[in-house]
């Protein structure tokens, strides 16, 4: 966190010498002036509150933005002794629940910090999000949510669903106290590691000598309940989880080959938080010189460390712990890794419309946990933020290109999230949208499709060719950080909002002519019976064909570039040169029959070839 306090300080610092702007606000950085009248608190107030009912923020304190347009810019105002009141013993008082009870919220407020700046000091005031059983706050009767770089009021429908939430919550299963377990059948180190972990950076806890003295603060954590341990405190710091909580402490591990030249199957077996390490342990080995033998022989990709990390901990923090079921992790090399949980997302969670013309399965992220003190102890041992990987953030490494398109699986009582291998924008897409060049250039009044507007549409069109295999992906809401590309993409008539949309969550679909891959009526039309005994290598390479004919530059195609086009669309990813060799000859075979019988011709000097438009032989081979 330093590091990145550390080099916004330095951007503003840049941007002021040189009198210009570039936004550093994200939705969990705000830069405000040190207010200089009432009004201006209040602004600094409302953010606070949006910070607390969101993912936590920090606010930079005596920098502020002046002017309009081109002359926008950022200012040093500095930090105010004074102020320091306000900054500290007042802010915690500050805030209400719904029923204008006012709240002690010390605990959310780490120490604030004055840094040197420029030829002044700015002030970093520290906000951290509120546990789900404590939200909304609300201050002067309103309560306010983070979405991008601005606080939003958050609505009456909103606030009730969350005032829902927290009474599941607060009879939670995680607290309820576990069969024939005692204080004794907590581990006293383990409990112990919990505190020093609690006390960074301000001691608020002493060490434990013994159970006994324990007793207050286990009662307060809910680690224990009526003389019984919780759920919650088994899994922290239980001596044998394994004989009170069964599957619940489980993670199985298996590694899928064709082959099994790298399998691995293992049982990992823990507390909460050496399983996570375990679980990783586990992945990182499995993922890193992996062999696959589909590919003949080549090393796996790697994936980003600290997806897989956040991915991890994410599944066993907020996995259905009333089931007895252990959770998977399914590592197929150079293709996925695929976690399934115990558990199903909430049914206001799912948009589903399967028998639309444009079958929708998308899921709404949502931060909330599903174990709320579990997802707070994870939090004091760095496992589990609330701005970690969660589904929006996911998306966003997905649309910086890290990772393919995440897509979940669901079944009656788990959820099995698969995280792909490769890019976003990758080869089939690339390959994809150039055989569109000359369609899409006429949406676009012959502008080029920038690289974030083209991974935008690239995971519209994957996800709607995934809704159709049911899978569910998830949806690209206003609070992504990518929104602005998809409204140009609206403006432009490449995307448009599904009947389902609602102005807090609308759906974005791809354009129907860049999603379809299947011509066979317009075929039909020209070919009429004929091409109904084609085999469906031949039918795929018409399809190609017909889509360069009518949205390409190029027009006319050869056998290469239809079998790597082919090649992309049913082996994502796969870099096999003998497989695709293989597959070149069969395709070149097709297409030499295809020109035989009359179905393509050849034009112009370079060898392409188009549809015999002109086609009347009803031969067939």
């Amino acid at each position: 966190m330093s590091d990145v306090i550390d080099r916004i300080l330095a951007r503003l610092a840049g941007l002021i010498r040189a009198g210009r702007f570039e936004e550093q606000e994200t939705d969990t950085v705000e830069i405000k002036p040190m207010p200089a009248e009432g009004g201006q608190w209040k602004e600094f107030h409302r953010s606070v509150n949006a910070f607390l009912n969101t993912r936590g923020g920090i606010i930079i304190m005596g920098i502020k933005e002046q002017g309009q347009g081109q002359e926008r810019r950022y200012v040093f105002s500095g930090y105010r002794d004074e102020a320091e009141a306000k900054l500290t013993q007042e802010l915690s008082g500050l805030f209400t629940d719904r029923n204008g009870v006012k709240l002690d919220l010390r605990e959310a407020f780490p120490p604030m910090q004055i840094r040197e700046f420029l030829e002044g000091r700015v002030a970093l005031v520290f906000v951290d999000e509120l546990t789900a059983d404590r939200k909304y706050v609300f201050y002067q009767n309103h309560a306010y949510q983070r979405l991008l770089t601005g606080d939003r009021r958050i609505t009456e429908t909103e606030i009730d669903k969350q005032e829902e939430y927290r009474e599941e919550v607060i009879y939670a299963r995680e607290l309820q106290p576990w069969p024939d377990t005692a204080v004794d059948d907590l581990d006293l180190d383990a409990l112990n590691d919990y505190i020093q972990h609690l006390n960074r950076p301000i001691k608020v806890e002493t060490m434990k000598a013994d159970m006994e003295t324990a007793r207050p603060f286990l009662e307060r954590k809910k680690f224990i309940k009526d003389g019984q341990a919780t759920l919650l405190g088994m899994l922290v710091c239980g001596k044998y989880p394994a004989d009170h909580l069964g599957f619940r402490c489980h993670v199985h591990g298996y590694v899928d080959v064709p082959e099994k030249i790298a399998q691995d199957k293992q049982d990992l077996i823990g507390n909460i938080l050496p399983l996570m390490e375990s679980s990783l342990s586990y992945v990182l080995r499995n993922i890193q010189v992996g062999i696959s033998a589909e590919r003949g022989g080549t090393s796996t990709p790697q994936y980003p460390e600290e997806i897989l990390r956040e991915t991890v901990n994410n599944a066993l923090a907020h996995r259905d712990y009333s089931l007895d079921k252990q959770a998977i992790i399914s590592i197929k090399p150079g293709r996925h890794i695929a976690i399934k949980n115990p558990g199903k997302f909430r049914p206001h969670l799912l948009i589903e419309q399967a028998d639309h013309e444009t079958p929708l399965r998308r899921i709404i992220p949502e931060a909330k946990a599903r174990n709320p003190k579990l997802a707070d102890v994870l939090r004091i041992y760095r496992k589990w933020e609330g701005k970690g990987i969660g589904m929006a953030t996911l998306v966003n490494l997905c649309l910086e290109n890290r990772i393919d398109l995440p897509v979940y699986r669901l079944y009656s009582e788990e959820v099995c999230l698969f995280l792909r291998a490769g890019q976003l924008l990758d080869e089939r897409m690339e390959s994809h949208f150039k055989a569109f060049d000359a369609y899409i250039e006429r949406r676009t009044n012959g502008r080029q499709l920038t690289e974030e507007q083209k991974r935008v549409l690239a995971y519209l069109i994957k996800s709607e060719w995934e809704n159709e295999r049911l899978h569910y992906t998830v949806l690209l809401t206003p609070g992504n950080n990518h929104f602005e590309a998809l409204i140009d993409l609206e403006s432009n008539g490449l995307i448009s909002k599904h009947p389902l949309s609602t102005a807090i969550y609308p759906i974005y679909m791809a354009d129907r002519v860049l999603v379809r891959l299947d011509y066979w009526d317009d075929l039909t039309k020209v070919f009429g019976d004929a091409v109904m005994g084609l085999d469906k290598v031949p039918r795929d390479i018409l399809n190609i064909i017909y889509r360069h004919i009518f949205f390409s530059k190029a027009k006319a195609v050869n056998a290469k570039m239809v079998a790597t086009a082919l090649w992309r669309e049913q082996n994502p990813g796969v870099q096999d040169i003998r497989g695709f060799d293989t597959f070149y000859r069969r395709v070149r075979y097709f297409f030499n029959k295809l020109e035989k019988f009359g179905f393509i011709v050849k034009v112009g000097q370079k060898g392409g070839y188009v549809l015999n438009e002109s086609y009347r032989d009803g031969s067939l081979f």
